[in-house]
């Protein structure tokens, strides 16, 4: 079962290729058996998941979002996360880098049509399958993407740039990045732009290491960065506005699915535990079956709510002024809240229901890596960040009158 299937309004994958080959589910599932084939290795080693994202390019999903008139396969949101929730049953890892991609060629879709550079961009990534790694966590800011210290130098028409970029994923084997700056040196730090850069606009030098609990294989290392190019890499359109209607919304999806497909990992391998628990002792379930019903209704809810945001984005995708509203700008943000504390409290009840079993890391119904891997869900942007700057939101809209009402 797909994320699809709780949706509204399904899509027909196949429909949306630009030719007569294999579907978008057979394309993903390819990727996702390379994934799983390496999880384990990937996680162990922290390195790069390279088995999923060279299946990935033979596959033609790194461009999947990319219009069809510029090598892509015309993919649509629906879409895109039901690739990130298979993904992320097999390597949450492969399932993350896959999401952060996506969201960045969503930004240079979205807000990229008409000019040469962006366009130029599409291209490269739908015809030449360029990975775009982002690079949003700056210095003391941590997550704090909408404020920023380092600033663009202008000098003709060439630009410039110096980060302090303490975690860009997968930084080093990208072929291009999306970052955000301070419009110029005299700009206040909420005054930003989004740049689109490739490899050959920038360097990097490496700051930091990565040697973490979770989400190993996404090698989330720091550098500084320094980018030296034509300044038609800066988007025309002020960095609020992309924030608002195509980063969040699809950082949050995204993520959130991924998110999911962990959990839903979780929760197969404590059906298989109790199944077999229940067949080798004569049907008699085991002490914490009713752990494995939490897990159910946990990511039943967890499915419904990315579901429910995802019906709710997908209607108002081009149209400003609903994508700009306090109802939709509060569920979105606080997606990523409740998404990623369900998706902990779903794989909790799977290990629970497993008992020592799913605790142990050398079994069949292993869990540690999906609990590692899906506790970085809540910090990464910490929650406490976005409830604390959602208070004045969401003390401004309004309670719902009817079990219908939006």
């Amino acid at each position: 079962m797909n994320l699809r299937e709780a949706t509204l309004q399904p899509v027909d994958a196949q429909a949306i290729l630009p030719d007569c080959g294999p579907s978008l589910a057979e394309r993903t599932a390819r990727m996702a058996a390379a994934a799983a084939s390496e999880a384990e290795t990937v996680d162990r080693d922290a390195c790069f998941p390279r088995k999923a994202f060279d299946a990935a390019r033979e596959q033609k999903l790194l461009g999947a979002m990319i219009p069809v008139e510029f090598g892509g396969l015309g993919a649509s949101i629906y879409d895109i996360t039901d690739v990130c929730y298979t993904l992320g049953r097999a390597c949450a890892s492969t399932a993350m880098i896959y999401a952060m991609h996506q969201t960045k060629v969503a930004c240079i879709v979205r807000h990229g049509h008409g000019i040469p550079w962006m366009e130029t961009m599409m291209r490269r990534v739908g015809r030449d399958q360029w990975l775009v790694a982002s690079s949003t966590t700056e210095g003391q800011n941590g997550g704090n993407i909408r404020s920023s210290a380092a600033a663009v130098g202008h000098a003709g028409d060439m630009i410039s740039l110096s980060r302090d970029a303490t975690v860009i994923s997968y930084g080093a084997e990208a072929d291009g990045l999306v970052t955000i700056a301070r419009r110029a040196n005299d700009a206040a730090s909420s005054d930003q732009v989004l740049l689109a850069l490739a490899k050959d606009d920038y360097s990097l030098k490496r700051t930091l290491g990565w040697e973490t609990l979770g989400m190993r294989g996404t090698c989330s290392v720091g550098f500084e960065l320094k980018v030296d190019c034509p300044d038609d890499r800066i988007f025309p359109e002020s960095y609020d506005k992309i924030h608002a209607q195509t980063m969040t919304p699809f950082a949050h999806l995204t993520w959130s699915s991924a998110w999911a497909g962990i959990a839903a990992a979780a929760v197969e391998r404590a059906q298989a535990f109790i199944r077999k628990a229940a067949r080798a002792s004569g049907g008699q379930m085991p002490p914490a079956a009713a752990h494995f019903t939490q897990a159910k209704i946990s990511l039943a809810k967890l499915r419904a709510v990315i579901a429910a945001n995802m019906d709710l984005f997908a209607h108002a995708e081009h149209d400003e002024r609903a994508l700009g509203s306090l109802d939709f700008q509060s569920s979105i943000t606080l997606l990523k809240v409740q998404a990623s504390e369900l998706a902990v409290e779903t794989v909790m009840h799977a290990m629970r229901a497993t008992g020592l079993s799913g605790y142990r890391n050398d079994g069949e119904f292993t869990m540690g890596r999906h609990l590692r891997d899906v506790l970085s869900s809540p910090i990464m942007i910490n929650n406490d960040r976005i409830l604390a700057n959602a208070a004045t939101s969401t003390l401004m809209s309004g309670v719902p009158a009817s079990l219908r009402d939006q």
